[in-house]
Parts: C-alpha cells; sequence; structure tokens
C-alpha cells in the first residue's frame, strides 16, 4: 500500500494525521452471501437503524438502508461496501426497490452518514482500513462504533466511538477517537453510550433522547395514561370538593333547624 503523507495536525491526546492510498479494487471486492454476525452485533446494528429511521421519516427526502451494497468502480462492479447502515439524502426515486447503489449511474450520490458496528469476527477492519473504502467512496462521514470494546490494542483500541469526516478539500479525516460523547454534522447530534446501548441526542448531556418508533409509540402511550389519570385526578377532586360542601350545606341546616327548636321551645 502506497501511503503519502499529508498533514500532520498537533492535538490535545497526540496528532491528526490525514494521508492518500493507492485504491486497491481487487481486494475490496465484497465476497457472495452474507456474513454471520452475533447476536449482540445485530442488536446494536438494529438499534441505530431504527433510530435513524424514526428520525428520517420526520424529513423529507432522507432515507436509511441496512447493508445497502455500495459501489463507486463501474470497471470493478463487485468493489465496494455494504455497511451495517446508511443515510441517503436526497433519497434515489426508486430506493423502495434499490438492490445497490452504483455511483456512475445518474442521479447517485455517496451517503451523507455510515455507521458501521465493530465485530467479533473481524474487528481489525473496522480499525485499520474500513475507513479507506469510505474515502474512496465519498461518503461525508462515516461512524464506528464499538459496544463491547472488541477493538485491537495494536491499534490504539478499544474505543467506544470513532468518526471520519471528509473536510473541505475532500479528504476524509478521523476527528473523534475516544469513549466521551462526539457530534456529528450529518445528523446535528450527539452519539453517546449507556450501558453499552447506544444514544442519539440532541444535546450532549443527552436530555433531549432520539427515540424508536416503537419508543415513541409507547411514549406517547404512557403520556395519553398520565392525561387520562391527571383527568380522572381532577374528576375525583371535584367530586371530593362536591361531597364535602353538601355536607357542609347539611351539617349547616341541621344547626340551624335545632337552633329554630330551641327558640320554639
Amino acid at each position: 500500500m502506497q501511503v503519502i503523507l499529508r498533514t500532520m495536525i498537533p492535538v490535545r491526546s497526540g496528532v491528526s494525521i490525514r494521508y492518500a492510498v493507492t485504491a486497491k479494487p481487487e481486494l475490496w471486492e465484497i465476497p457472495e452471501g452474507p456474513v454471520p454476525e452475533s447476536t449482540a452485533h445485530d442488536a446494536a446494528v438494529l438499534r441505530l437503524f431504527l433510530l435513524l429511521s424514526a428520525w428520517a421519516n420526520m424529513r423529507s427526502g432522507v432515507r436509511v438502508a441496512r447493508n445497502l451494497a455500495l459501489r463507486w468502480l463501474e470497471e470493478h462492479p463487485r468493489t465496494g461496501i455494504d455497511p451495517d447502515v446508511c443515510v441517503l439524502h436526497p433519497t434515489p426515486e426508486d430506493f423502495d426497490s434499490l438492490r445497490s447503489l452504483r455511483l456512475w449511474e445518474p442521479g447517485r450520490v455517496p451517503p451523507i452518514f455510515c455507521g458501521e458496528i465493530v465485530s467479533a469476527s473481524h474487528p481489525y477492519k473496522d480499525y485499520a482500513e474500513i475507513h479507506e473504502r469510505y474515502a474512496a467512496l465519498g461518503a461525508f462521514e462515516l461512524f464506528v462504533f464499538d459496544p463491547l470494546l472488541l477493538g485491537p490494542h495494536a491499534l490504539g483500541g478499544p474505543v467506544t466511538f470513532q468518526l471520519w469526516r471528509r473536510d473541505a478539500i475532500g479528504a476524509l479525516e478521523r476527528v473523534h477517537f475516544g469513549n466521551e460523547p462526539v457530534y456529528s454534522h450529518a445528523l446535528d447530534a450527539w452519539l453517546s453510550v449507556a450501558e453499552r446501548e447506544l444514544i442519539i441526542s440532541d444535546d450532549r448531556a443527552a436530555r433531549h433522547r432520539w427515540q424508536t418508533g416503537e419508543e415513541r409509540e409507547r411514549t406517547e402511550k404512557e403520556r395519553e395514561r398520565a392525561e387520562k389519570e391527571r383527568e380522572r385526578a381532577e374528576k375525583e377532586r371535584e367530586r371530593a370538593e362536591k361531597e364535602q360542601e353538601r355536607r357542609a350545606r347539611m351539617a349547616l341546616e341541621q344547626r340551624v333547624a335545632e337552633l329554630e327548636r330551641q327558640r320554639e321551645r
């Protein structure tokens, strides 16, 4: 692999390195057939997909895909990457029947956000080489999530989050490598983790968290139940007040009647 050093920028925890690599279309070919993954990996991918799907449903022209075949070299149609999750904007008109995104075709653009969950079966890939494919692809942001901390120590891991972002000159640069929350420009949101579960939120402290469609529906039902309970409690309070007023009125009437009888005697 040819490596050409571009820049070395001092940062708080070390240096930020931007470099160029020679494309390797033959080595980047996608094998036929699915790759088995663990249930933990699948659960993490599904949660990311559901969170992003619920967010995309509230926006025009944004769709989310799982394991979509992304291809960018017409002369090497099997060379590419199948991200665990990717966000497409603008959405291809044929999204609902899309089998692969071939970027040499008219009207196709790279995803604005791609998410990869580190797998126990090939953790080195997600720390050492996967970003090179996304750089060649042209993706705007690449998010790598390692919930089980499987990354190899030899490559600086494990860390919970990696975020790669395309800069003004078109280079994909790693802008985050650590365990603290990270901000995504593509999503305009923060990504963090709680008990190994991915959290996407509008704020760094994760007070305003995104929800999946199921979580949002459950929250709405809980809100409706709480509102009905509040209305029931309010009616019960009004009934109790009216009953108290009725008893007080009856007691007053009885007292007046008793005074009248005493006066007559």
